[in-house]
This record gives C-alpha cells, sequence and structure tokens, in this order.
C-alpha cells in the first residue's frame, strides 16, 4: 500500500488550505433534511454546553490529485459538502460585514495551474451530473433559498436526486439559522466556534489504497447502505483509467431505479436471490438487506458473481435485471413490451406486494409464450396468497429455492423439454400450494366485504370475475386488458347511502340481519359505468334492476335477467354459472357471494401449457 498521511484540520483550516473535489465514479450527495440538521444540530450542542474543547466529527478519505493542494474525496463528502452549503449561508448572512470577504474565499479561491495559468474554482466542486453545475450557481447566486432556487429553475439545471438534496440541504441550513441565530452577534460567535473547534482527520493516499481504506471502515456498513459499497468494491478492481467507464454503467443501474422510486437495496436483494443459490447459516435461501454486502463479499459468493474477474460484466449482468424489473412493474413483458398478463399482476400486486420480482427475475430468459403463461400461473398463486393476508416471510425461503429451480428451467434448450418441466413446477410449486391455501381462500371470500382489503384490489378481483363472464358470453378465450373493467365504478346493489324508508324495509324483510353489514358485502357489489351508476340511485332494487341492464357488462345485466341465445351456446353455458334475481334480500346477496367464488375458483386456477 502506498504511503499515508493524515492532519487534522478545523473547518476553516481546511476550506482555506484545500481543494475537494468529489469525483464522478463515488456517491452522489444523498443526505435528507434529516440528516442535515441531525449534524447542525449535534454542532449547537456543542456549542450551547458552554465548552469551548474541540468537536471531532471522523475522519474523511482524500486521495491527492497532481495539483498541488487539490484532492479527490473518497470517503467523506456527504459531511464535507454539507459544511461547506453551511459557509454559503453563512457568506449570504455576512453580507456587509467584516466576516463578508473570508467566507468569499473559503468558497472559491484563484490560483495557478502547472501550466502557469490563473484559475478559479470552487474549494468543493461535486463533478458528477449537474452537480459542478449546480454549486456555482449556489454560491454566484449567493442569496436565500427561495431566490436560489428560482434562479436555478431559470437557468435549466435539472431538479431531481441528489441535485434536490443539494438545494433542499442548502435550504434545511438557512431555516436552521433562521430559527436558531437571528442576532448577528449571536451568529458571528457561532461562526467563531464551527471555524475553529470543529476538527476532522483528513487521511491521504493514492486512489487505489484509499478505496481499499474505504472498504475496511465501512465493510460493515457503517454510514453506508451496501448499494454504496458494491459500487466501491467494483471500483477497486479496475484500474483508475475505468472509473470513468464504470461510473457510466454503474449510473444505468442507480438513475432508472431513482427516477422510478425503486429501493436500490430491495432490488439489490431480490437480484441475488433471483440469479444465484444463496447459502447462509440460516437455510433459508435468504438475503436480508443488512447482509446483502457480507454475502457478496464472501469468497465463494465472489467467485459465483465473477466480479473480481470481470467486474464489467458483472455490472452488466445488474443491469439487464434493472431493465427488466422496471419493465415488469411497468406492465411489460420479459421482451420489452406490453403484456396483458404482467398487467394483470400488477393490478393484483399493485405497490403493496413486491417478492414476486424475484420469480420474475429468475424467469426472464424464457421464451416469451413460456414466459406469458408462467405470469398468469404465478398470478393464481399469489392471488391465493394475498388474499389470505399470508406474511410475506412464509413466501421468501419458498421463492429462493423456486428461483434456482426456474432459472435451470430457463437453460434448458429443448423447447418441449422446458415446457415439461415448466409444468412439473407450476404443479408440483404453485398448484400444491394453492390446494393447501384452498379451504383458507374459500372462508376469507365467503367472509370477503368491501373493506376487507385494499380498494384496489377488491376492484381487481370484481373487474378480473367480470371480465371473465364477459369472455364467457362473447365466445373469446384470450383474455385482453382488465383496465376497462378497472375504470368501472364499484356499485352497491343494495345502497352504500339508502333512503330511510330503504333502510327500513331491508330491516322488517331480513330479521337478524345488519344493513350496514350487508351492503358492503362482495355479493353485493358489482361494476357499473359512471353514467348508469348515477341513474341507478340510491333507490329500492326494483327501480335499479332497470339501469343494471343497459351495463355494457353482462355480469352487471345479468343480475336483472339473463340472456336466452340458443341451445349449448356460449351464453347459455356461462348462464348456468350466473344468478338472476327477482328482489334483492340478505339472502340474495349470500347466494350471490357464493356464485362470485365459484366463478372465482375457476378463475384463479393453473393449467399445463401445451406441450406438443
Amino acid at each position: 500500500m502506498a504511503k499515508i498521511e493524515d492532519h487534522k484540520y478545523t473547518i476553516e483550516e481546511a476550506f482555506r488550505e484545500c481543494f475537494y473535489v468529489v469525483p464522478d465514479y463515488q456517491r452522489e450527495y444523498v443526505w435528507t433534511e434529516k440528516e442535515v440538521h441531525q449534524l447542525l444540530q449535534d454542532v449547537d450542542e456543542e456549542f450551547d454546553g458552554g465548552d469551548r474543547r474541540e468537536y471531532f466529527i471522523g475522519t474523511v478519505l482524500v486521495s491527492p490529485t497532481q495539483q498541488k493542494g487539490h484532492f479527490e474525496v473518497i470517503d467523506g463528502q456527504q459531511r464535507l459538502t454539507t459544511f461547506f452549503l453551511l459557509l454559503c449561508a453563512l457568506r449570504q448572512r455576512f453580507k456587509g460585514e467584516p466576516q463578508y470577504p473570508l467566507f468569499t474565499g473559503l468558497l472559491s479561491t484563484s490560483y495557478t495551474d502547472t501550466g502557469g495559468n490563473l484559475k478559479t474554482s470552487l474549494k468543493l466542486e461535486p463533478r458528477y451530473e449537474h452537480a459542478g453545475e449546480l454549486m456555482n450557481q449556489i454560491v454566484a447566486i449567493d442569496s436565500d433559498p427561495q431566490t436560489t432556487k428560482a434562479k436555478v429553475a431559470a437557468v435549466g439545471i435539472p431538479r431531481f436526486g441528489s441535485l434536490d438534496n443539494l438545494l433542499n440541504a442548502y435550504g434545511t441550513i438557512h431555516s436552521f439559522l433562521d430559527a436558531n441565530y437571528k442576532d448577528t452577534e449571536a451568529l458571528r460567535k457561532y461562526w467563531g466556534y464551527v471555524a475553529n473547534n470543529i476538527v476532522f482527520i483528513q487521511i491521504s493516499t493514492d486512489v487505489s489504497s484509499a478505496l481499499k481504506i474505504f472498504e475496511t471502515i465501512n465493510e460493515r456498513g457503517v454510514g453506508l447502505n451496501p448499494m454504496d459499497l458494491l459500487k466501491n468494491l467494483l471500483f477497486t478492481q479496475v484500474r483508475q483509467e475505468e472509473f470513468t467507464s464504470l461510473k457510466s454503467e454503474w449510473k444505468k443501474i442507480t438513475t432508472p431505479l431513482e427516477r422510478n422510486s425503486e429501493k436500490p437495496l430491495r432490488f439489490l436483494r431480490y437480484f441475488i436471490m433471483a440469479n444465484y443459490k444463496v447459502k447462509n447459516e440460516r437455510r433459508d435461501g435468504v438475503v436480508r438487506e443488512d447482509e446483502i454486502y457480507d454475502w457478496l463479499i464472501s469468497q465463494d459468493n465472489a467467485t459465483i458473481c465473477g466480479y473480481r474477474t470481470d467486474p464489467f460484466g458483472f455490472v452488466g449482468k445488474i443491469i439487464r435485471n434493472v431493465e427488466r424489473y422496471i419493465a415488469f412493474k411497468e406492465g411489460r413483458g420479459n421482451d420489452g413490451t406490453f403484456s396483458f398478463a404482467m398487467e394483470s399482476l400488477q393490478r393484483l400486486c399493485g405497490a403493496a406486494f413486491s417478492l414476486h420480482y424475484v420469480l420474475l427475475l429468475a424467469a426472464a430468459n424464457f421464451p416469451k409464450a413460456l414466459f406469458d403463461h408462467f405470469v398468469q400461473q404465478l398470478e393464481s398463486f399469489l392471488f391465493y396468497y394475498i388474499f389470505t393476508k399470508t406474511p410475506t416471510k412464509d413466501l421468501e425461503r419458498n421463492f429462493s429455492v423456486w428461483a434456482d429451480e426456474l432459472r435451470e428451467i430457463g437453460e434448458i434448450t429443448d423447447a418441449k423439454a422446458q415446457k415439461t418441466q415448466l409444468n412439473e413446477f407450476v404443479a408440483e410449486r404453485l398448484q400444491k400450494s394453492m390446494d393447501a391455501k384452498g379451504p383458507e381462500l374459500s372462508d376469507t371470500l365467503k367472509r370477503y366485504e368491501l373493506g376487507s382489503m385494499q380498494q384496489y384490489r377488491t376492484r381487481y378481483l370484481l373487474a378480473k370475475v367480470t371480465q371473465q363472464v364477459e369472455m364467457a358470453f362473447k365466445g373469446m378465450s384470450t383474455p385482453g386488458s382488465i383496465t376497462e373493467f378497472t375504470r368501472l365504478e364499484i356499485e352497491h346493489i343494495l345502497p352504500d347511502k339508502p333512503e330511510a324508508e330503504l333502510r327500513q324495509s331491508f330491516a322488517a324483510a331480513n330479521p337478524g340481519k345488519s344493513y350496514d353489514e350487508y351492503k358492503v358485502r362482495l355479493g353485493n357489489l358489482t361494476l357499473l359505468e359512471k353514467p348508469i351508476n348515477i341513474v341507478a340511485g340510491n333507490g329500492f332494487f326494483e327501480k335499479k334492476k332497470a339501469e343494471y341492464v343497459k351495463s355494457g357488462n353482462y355480469l352487471t345485466r345479468s343480475i336483472a335477467g339473463l340472456s336466452a341465445v340458443g341451445k349449448n351456446s356460449s351464453i347459455t353455458r356461462i348462464n348456468d354459472k350466473l344468478l338472476a334475481f327477482e328482489s334483492w334480500s340478505g339472502q340474495a346477496i349470500e347466494l350471490r357471494q357464493e356464485m362470485l367464488i365459484a366463478l372465482g375458483k375457476e378463475l384463479w386456477r393453473t393449467s399445463p401449457i401445451p406441450v406438443g
């Protein structure tokens, strides 16, 4: 390892003597209001205590550049950047005061470069996307947060992710100073403490050695999450001249996740479980978020992943998984195009359930037809587990093991053998689990009402059954999008807000049955177009029936009466499974609920893909 130097700096000394460069391959500014306020509060508590001893804020790891006094920041840039923004805010408040020129010098300074040219640079320059431009604007504008944000927007600098974090941190600092140091004299004393009493140890060595030190001091995740540690780990595997290329590839991982508000650690956990056989002391095949980095640096797993011998290949694999992960979340299949099957699965899972991405990523190399078929089978399986509210932890171990099996199926080159293996997987893994859950699901659906789950899932349930009946009515065999059905309104056949006379009539005709209980039962719900729903109103069933027959879906029309068309036609066959009602009562709601459950059991089931 190269020579390592250390030096103790105060905040004023550091920004007077050093130029800090945050290289574009490093982690961007990720601190939120919480972390910024906590740092300021910690300093404030030391200052308020009246004790003027040094306040140590840790170490900063840097690597010297060819330019004297210039250092690339390897670790500590969150703190350095926050203090730089504090200097910006303090300078703005000391306008017209003797301290103002001092702050100007601590923020930017002119110097002579090795070619003899006069240069002016910020004392802290972030070089990741647009950050340097933004920081220059903050310094140049030299104003309050509102004015600064307006002028930054006017020059067209984009605001997202770390750029938003920088502007928000500047605002947080101003708010803190507003609340605690309105008086110039108090602010002067505060600055005196910050300038002279806050200290850190700056460790300086070459880039390669600095990255290895960085990995060592953070190997247990201290201050960094596994995504940041993995990034640093990969940079230790490449030559310095490859840093920019690797950084560019890494952005293909983080930018899509950031733009889609996806949690990087959750993705990374799913990526590992989907792509590698996970072994651990628990023998459950599960990688928790706080175990990710330890798993990656294990000797065996490092060999399996191959990031030491081919870091760019490993990053490329993660990129492909990110692309698929985002595509799946957007309702697209493994070929990147819109998929009715995936759209339907996403309607069921929503944002509340995501573990299925482990299986989808593991099966991503299937031929398109095979993948779409698998998605349909997975939807049926997940309906059983989601609607019985089975805890996610009960599925994690299975999904990790099943992912290994799906990868093996994806590697089969013979089409018939591949289909056969998938059929066996569905029968053994999915259908057997569904059979075991069957009684529990039946009991759940018998008691199901509007508030049993999130309303989007009740809408999904009704939309799927409505689509199923509509397909049967029209003699269709391949389902399309369920969007047209999910856009319909949920109609309470027994009105949600009834006329007083109707409530009294129900109580008289249904002794022992609660109106408020029955109005939200699944059997009392149907999907109806908004204009018809408005006309149907809150009146008696006899009046509503006349409006139901105008609906565009047969499941709702059939409540008022069944259409008789020919013998043994698709319509007569579906009629055998439907019920029409002359009047509406508690018993009618119970009967219709049983009918919907029976339709659901036919709908949410697995089926083999033809092998021949």
